[in-house]
């Protein structure tokens, strides 16, 4: 893939026109029939990844729909430009709230991704993911833990006497610290889960935490760092003593059939070969523009009026770019922002109507956010995700530019003196760093870009390699989502839906009891039981179908992927829903 922004840019106007006259752009997208005398109004608020899927399928089923967004189109799965960092004709440093992750394991979003048309792509922005050969444990003090990801296509990294010996000596370490019968016993857990009914699932596993079902407390360091907290904090953002067994170990199930080639999309590890509103949201939003879409940005909902003579939601009230109040009507409204915004928008009458609005209250969120290092020489780190696995602040982190095909890094962004973005994401904030013995919150933001910086260094810099030097750091830049820090009361205006034990009864459905309001999310109740992107998807498929049925519509509904199910399991599961009904164990639960 050679397509840089400038490619996008030159077809972006081809592909709306093609799609606007009716037309089917690269053979990606169904053509849409004119829109019909008196089609039916729908007001979607929240532009991020659920909204922008539910504007997707509505239109294409010839509504008239008007995305509102408060802040920017993609919300947190965007990119954004780094201020004042462009120089002559370049354009600014790309940045983000945290680095794109899409694994095989998803279905939904890949589907939306193979509609939207992009210039010389068959498979439109689908084809702008390319997957990262490997992944890694990036230990303090030992040797890093690298492991390939194998699948067709994959070409091995070049390899080196010495970094054969550096990969022989960390398996071999990592396989000497977590003794024979620690590994054993997870397996047997995993094996436990697996066999498991869903109700099983459903009420005991989700109400055991992680760390419990593992027995976490009494084992070694290692299986703690890696097995218990590697699985939550680092990839799920939540901690082990409170995460839900069926969240963590439902993601985990699907991640093993991912690697096994079972039920798989594509790869295990997927990522854009250009920054994220480039290869896929600008994109999107030419395509729904030619569609019909309308979009208000700068539009901030902030109230859903109910009304309790029709039952119904009657008029939304939201506040324009200049601050003026307005109200918003429509035949249809699907409220697509995250949860601890959209809960602020419902009030006591429409949260009597449906109490399922209330329960969102439940719902817990945390911080989960990014930070990118722009570095003036390609680190030698490695060709995929690196988990710093003792991190105090449990980071992970990538080098994206060398996952960028063209390689315009230099050429197109910044001042040129940039050939690389290291991008981070800091899972754990209330944890004391290495550099300044505080924790991110109480940190000012050069503390914590310098305490981060740190902490990469302590994890990469340990064996004997200088792999990441103060020398070659360029500039750096943090979420802006997040002020006050070093205060007081810090705030993060994006955090993440975690999931302590008993979450998963609290997620609402995408329908409500009241027959033109509809919920789409990451925090809506879908097959995958987390906060991605993918479940933001489906969330936003379900609505739309509920929306259909409301209406009695004819029109198809959407597909909405599930995870996959080995059929081998299905007989132990029913074994065990008998077991369960009993009240006995699961027949492979040793305790």
């Amino acid at each position: 893939m050679g397509n840089s922004r400038r490619t996008f840019v030159a077809g972006a106007a081809a592909v709306t026109g093609a799609v606007a006259a009716g037309g089917v752009a690269l053979g990606t997208a169904p053509a849409v029939a004119a829109e019909p005398a008196g089609a039916q109004t729908a007001a979607v608020f929240g532009g991020g990844v659920a909204g922008l899927t539910a504007a997707h399928e509505l239109a294409e089923r010839g509504f008239r729909v008007t995305v509102y967004e408060r802040r920017a189109l993609g919300g947190k799965a965007r990119s954004m430009d780094v201020p004042d960092s462009a120089r002559g004709s370049r354009r600014p440093l790309p940045a983000e709230h945290g680095f794109r992750f899409i694994p095989g394991i998803y279905h939904n979003l890949p589907d939306t991704m193979r509609r939207i048309p992009f210039p010389g792509n068959a498979n439109g922005v689908w084809d702008n993911l390319v997957a990262p050969a490997e992944m890694s444990f990036a230990r303090t003090g030992r040797e890093d833990l690298r492991i390939p990801l194998p699948w067709p296509g994959h070409r091995p990294a070049e390899l080196t006497l010495d970094e054969i010996r550096r990969a022989l000596t960390a398996l071999l370490d990592t396989a000497r610290s977590i003794p024979l019968h620690e590994t054993a016993y997870f397996v047997n857990r995993f094996l436990v889960f697996l066999t498991s009914c869903d109700e099983r699932r459903n009420e005991e596993w989700e109400r055991t935490p992680w760390w419990e079902f593992l027995r976490a407390a009494r084992m070694s360091y290692d299986y703690q760092r890696i097995l218990a907290v590697g699985l939550t904090r680092n990839i799920v953002a939540t901690k082990a003593e409170e995460a839900s067994t069926r969240t963590v170990a439902t993601l985990l199930e699907a991640f093993v059939f991912n690697a096994l080639g079972r039920g798989a999309d594509g790869p295990l590890d997927r990522i854009l070969n250009l920054p994220t509103n480039e290869a896929w949201i600008d994109p999107w939003v030419a395509h729904l523009t030619g569609l019909g879409v309308e979009f208000r940005i700068g539009w901030t909902l902030r109230e859903l009026s109910y009304d309790s003579g029709t039952g119904r939601v009657g008029a939304a009230a939201v506040e324009d770019p200049q601050g003026v109040r307005r109200q918003v009507t429509a035949d249809h409204y699907l409220s697509a922002i995250p949860v601890e915004h959209a809960r602020r928008t419902w009030g006591a009458a429409l949260r009597a109507a449906d109490p399922q609005l209330a329960r969102c209250d439940r719902l817990e969120t945390d911080w989960m956010t990014g930070i990118q290092f722009y570095l003036t020489e390609h680190a030698p780190l490695l060709a995929g995700h690196a988990n710093c696995i003792d991190s105090p602040w449990s980071l992970t982190a990538i080098q994206q530019a060398r996952h960028w095909p063209s390689r315009d890094f230099p050429a197109d962004y910044g001042d040129g003196a940039a050939v690389d973005c290291l991008s981070v994401d800091i899972s754990e904030w209330d944890q004391p760093g290495i550099l300044y013995g505080k924790t991110a919150k109480q940190c000012t933001r050069t503390e914590v870009a310098r305490e981060v910086w740190a902490q990469l260094k302590a994890a990469f810099n340990d064996t004997g390699r200088t792999v990441l030097k103060d020398s070659t750091l360029h500039s750096w830049f943090l979420d802006p989502g997040v002020d006050g820090l070093g205060t007081p009361n810090p705030t993060n205006e994006d955090r993440l839906l975690v999931h302590p034990v008993g979450t998963f009864h609290n997620r609402p459905q995408a329908a409500t009891r009241i027959p033109n309001l509809f919920l789409a999310g990451d925090y809506v109740a879908v097959d995958i039981d987390l906060a991605t992107m993918e479940g933001a998807n489906a969330s936003a498929r379900q609505a739309v179908n509920a929306l259909l049925d409301r209406t009695g519509s004819t029109a198809a509904r959407c597909t909405v992927h599930t995870l996959f199910r080995a059929p081998e399991t299905e007989g132990l599961k029913r074994h065990d829903r008998l077991r369960y009904r009993l009240g006995l164990p699961n027949a492979l639960d040793a305790g």
